[in-house]
């Protein structure tokens, strides 16, 4: 039920959502424990798959705060550096087979490259916190929809508290890392991951522009 000034609510909320952005430059400084705790309980409350993962006697989501400079941030940045690697030699794999998807992976190729060249991972270091979501798998395999729903409540809730926030995706890719899993205390392959990277921001960046919704909406007869 929606209770309270409704005015209001949407006002500030109209104004969240429009300076809502990504940063990938953090100060060192660290935001206090208290905000990251708000911004996992937003995770909480965001949606998801009940009907697949009802039957499960755990909770279906974790979240692990890794700081930087600490040593599990230390454990963590090589396997995940380590993980980019083998998607190069993937990618490589992929593309010798199929030729034409050469020009679609490229960017993306160029940019795992940059990574492995400069031995920095986007997020992971780079930033104060690096905040890994955990989502248990069920049926249907509905748990990355539920990643997003959960990712996109914490990036809202860390703009309203003034911090900057980074999707980290390469996070995806260590769910089936046994030493990954490992350092977090969960099965290997029996979870879906995301990660972010939160701190305050270097600098301000402007409000993302879009379209006018009358450009992009039809409104079906």
């Amino acid at each position: 039920m929606c209770t309270g000034p409704v005015h209001e609510k949407n006002f500030y909320l109209d104004q969240v959502l429009a300076e809502r952005r990504s940063y990938r430059q953090f100060r060192q400084e660290f935001p206090e424990r208290e905000a990251i705790e708000r911004i996992i309980y937003a995770g909480l409350l965001a949606p998801y798959a009940a009907l697949a993962v009802g039957g499960s006697g755990d909770y279906f989501r974790r979240f692990f705060v890794i700081g930087n400079g600490s040593e599990a941030m230390k454990k963590t940045a090589p396997l995940v550096l380590e993980e980019v690697g083998h998607m190069i030699q993937g990618l490589e794999k992929e593309v010798q087979n199929n030729t034409n998807l050469k020009a679609k992976v490229n960017p993306f190729f160029m940019r795992l490259s940059t990574i492995r060249k400069t031995g920095i991972v986007p997020g992971i270091g780079t930033a104060p916190y690096y905040v890994i979501v955990a989502e248990k798998k069920g049926f249907p395999p509905v748990e990355l929809q539920s990643l997003a729903h959960c990712m996109e409540n914490m990036w809202l809730k860390a703009t309203a508290l003034c911090l900057g926030f980074q999707i980290v995706s390469v996070t995806q890719q260590m769910a089936n890392n046994a030493p990954f899993c490992s350092l977090l205390g969960i099965e290997p392959g029996g979870w879906e991951l995301m990660g972010c990277a939160i701190g305050y921001p270097l600098e301000e960046l402007p409000p993302s522009i879009r379209p006018p919704v009358e450009n992009v909406t039809s409104w079906l007869p």
